[in-house]
């Protein structure tokens, strides 16, 4: 599966479970740490935790390999690693502290 078809269904899977303002920056040209970030938000901490673990369910199923095991704990900022993509799930006080969309403002945006 290529990187823009996993993003797009990585998407699609984030969207099924309602996320928020759901971004995906295309960061081929600009970075060498992923292919694509998905930049989501998460109403609750339950919310982004069923997120989180729709998409590690989903992917797994296709077999695509995450990265960084981790600890659903965090009430602000779930970051899932799957190498050519990284997934952003935020609270929305996470989000607005972090802001990861103005940090990578070169990146293409190809949803907003």
């Amino acid at each position: 599966m290529t990187s823009q078809k996993l993003a797009r269904a990585t998407v699609k899977i984030v969207e099924s479970k309602k996320a928020k303002d759901i971004l995906l920056l295309n960061l081929k040209e600009i970075s060498t740490i992923a292919d694509y970030f998905i930049i989501c938000s998460g109403e609750s901490s339950p919310h982004m935790r069923s997120i989180a673990q729709a998409i590690e369910r989903e992917l797994k199923k296709k077999g695509i390999k995450q990265f960084n095991p981790r600890n659903l704990t965090n009430d602000c900022w779930v970051l899932l690693d799957f190498g050519s993509i990284i997934v952003h799930i935020f609270s929305k006080r996470g989000r607005n502290f972090y802001q990861l969309e103005r940090l990578w403002a070169d990146a293409k945006k190809i949803i907003k």
